[in-house]
């Protein structure tokens, strides 16, 4: 028989044992329909059959779609049954917190987690309605719950899903209580997960007990202590949720904070999982914030903010006097939040990653501030110096920040966003802008100019064999300069650190989608506070650096 007849006998055969215990009934009519198109379906099935999705520290994310690599009913309770399962091996009490976001699936999803949480004796609490993903995040603390989960997908197509576990302060200790989970319990859960045995096994209880808003207020009303109550309000804010469910918890707290409410973009302001207007639901892509800078520009606001569609991100976009409108870098608004908690007399820990600028460095150097960089991911950050001093800000360049980590230990694009109000207010009262404070800053620090090479990838090897070919040839010069240092950070992460006397490069695949990036910097000292000449020549330094780097990944 030819091996072709084989694998597909194969994969029919494991198709066929997952139809008999797939629990939902348009998933099997799914699956049929592809069976049905054999031979000619035969790649498709074995995509879907490739392999389960993967249990990692980002938790679960991936397409929506029958079979093990997917993202769908049989999934998630198999899922929900391997995280409950786990959590009673470990002695953890207490209930289980479940939010959701608007994509497809995430309520199906939410529901399900909950029962399969009930059906062993837990009390599982669902949040009122689709909530961004720091109100989740803030729930575990607040509830005392042993863990959280959030269905989402964050800012990834609209055809995917994903499912997020944090955990209490029972089993994730002080630095981990409401945090995402890092290693190694991501492997515990995992191994429980493909430890479930047949679904129809798996106990279902009743579907658990649906929070209040009361909750939704609490998180608000925390949300505002963040900021000072005696500074300006002054502040006209053009908003965009990009079709996610961080509207209505955002203008909340704008209201709740003495703001004037900020301008909604009607087409983006309710909930969407289609995302009709943007062909990407993630600020940072081109094009996604085109109708938010048409508003801002319509209404002469000061300032343009957008979240992601599960809200723990936020974008900031300011006018220029060349451009109109430009998006600030998450590097420009992570040292533009540090700076003014300092001027507010914030002392502690503050924390980025490997892969931010290192102006914040430098800034804490000068004001004697404790400072430590994680690897990527907010799960690292909240746990950056290891409790040596209180946490009390960390960012990461992909447009996440913690302001408050007493509020919420992760990524929160709503505090993020008053905390940006803020600031931008009292400046405006002074007759001044964010720009002009990043202008200061690299009179004091120097410019520290970030770019990103992005490459997305339809054949994840790709990836895999730039990664091997910068390791077998690494560059001994970029822009000129000596390379001082290489650092490769196998096994622990596949990440490859590149320095000169002026310029990094990090280079590593992305977690949570099918790219390759280089984090790409260059620091140009600014003489006799000519800021505008130092950013024109950092700009051209990245841009020779950037070329540099694509030749030297083959890409």
């Amino acid at each position: 028989m030819p091996a072709e007849t084989t694998d597909i006998d194969d994969i029919r055969e494991q198709a066929r044992r997952w139809l008999d215990d797939d629990p939902d009934p348009a998933s099997r009519a799914e699956l049929r329909a592809v069976l049905d198109r054999l031979p000619a379906s035969a790649p498709e099935l074995a995509d879907r059959f490739a392999g389960p999705l993967t249990f990692g520290t980002a938790g679960l994310r991936g397409p929506l779609r029958a079979g093990p690599n997917g993202m769908n009913l049989a999934v998630v309770t198999q899922a929900a049954a391997g995280l409950v399962g786990w959590l009673a091996a470990q002695g953890g009490t207490g209930p289980l917190v479940i939010g959701y976001d608007a994509r497809y699936g995430s309520r199906e999803f939410a529901e399900r987690t909950a029962q399969v949480a009930t059906g062993t004796g837990r009390p599982a609490l669902l949040l009122p309605r689709p909530l961004p993903t720091p109100v989740l995040a803030y729930a575990v603390r607040r509830l005392g719950a042993v863990a959280g989960v959030m269905v989402t997908a964050s800012h990834n197509p609209p055809q995917d899903n994903g499912y997020k576990v944090y955990l209490g302060a029972e089993l994730g200790g002080e630095l981990g209580a409401g945090a995402q989970i890092v290693p190694p319990a991501d492997a515990g859960i995992e191994a429980a997960i493909r430890a479930v045995g047949p679904l129809t096994e798996v106990p279902l209880g009743p579907p658990g007990q649906v929070l209040g808003d009361d909750l939704v207020a609490s998180y608000v009303e925390r949300a505002t202590a963040v900021i000072a109550p005696d500074g300006s309000r002054e502040l006209s804010v053009a908003y965009t949720p990009l079709h996610g469910v961080g509207a209505a918890v955002l203008t909340a707290a704008f209201a709740r904070a003495g703001f004037p409410v900020p301008g909604v973009v009607p087409e983006q302001a309710e909930p969407d999982p289609a995302f009709p207007t943007v062909s990407f639901p993630n600020p940072e892509e081109p094009g996604a914030v085109d109708k938010l800078v048409a508003l801002a520009n319509a209404t002469a606001a000061d300032i343009a903010i957008a979240n992601d569609p599960d809200a723990d991100r936020c974008a900031v976009a300011v006018r220029d006097a060349v451009t109109g409108w430009r998006m600030l870098r998450g590097d420009e608004v992570g040292v533009l939040l540090a700076d003014h908690l300092m001027r507010r007399g914030v002392t502690g820990l503050y924390a980025t990653t490997i892969v931010s600028s290192s102006l914040l460095r430098a800034m804490c150097a000068a004001r004697g501030l404790p400072y430590d960089e994680t690897l990527t991911g907010f799960k690292w950050i909240v746990r950056a110096g290891g409790g040596s001093a209180p946490l009390v800000f960390g960012y990461e360049e992909a447009l996440g920040y913690c302001v408050a980590p007493d509020h919420v230990r992760d990524k929160d694009g709503i505090t993020a966003a008053l905390t940006v109000a803020e600031l931008a207010a009292g400046l405006k009262a002074q007759g001044r802008t964010l720009t002009d404070r990043l202008d200061e800053l690299a009179a004091e620090f120097g410019v520290h100019h970030t770019d990103q090479l992005s490459v997305r990838v339809d054949d994840l090897r790709e990836i895999a064999d730039a990664m091997a070919r910068i390791r077998a040839a690494t560059p001994t010069t970029l822009l000129g300069h000596p390379v001082m240092a290489t650092e490769d950070l196998l096994p622990e992460s596949d990440v490859v650190i590149l320095r000169t006397d002026a310029a990094r490069v990090v280079i590593r695949p992305s977690g949570t989608e099918p790219k390759l990036k280089a984090y790409l910097e260059v620091v140009e000292p600014v003489a006799e506070g000519e800021v505008g000449a130092a950013r024109d020549r950092a700009t051209q330094s990245v841009a020779a650096l950037r070329s540099e780097i694509a030749t030297a990944l083959g890409i």
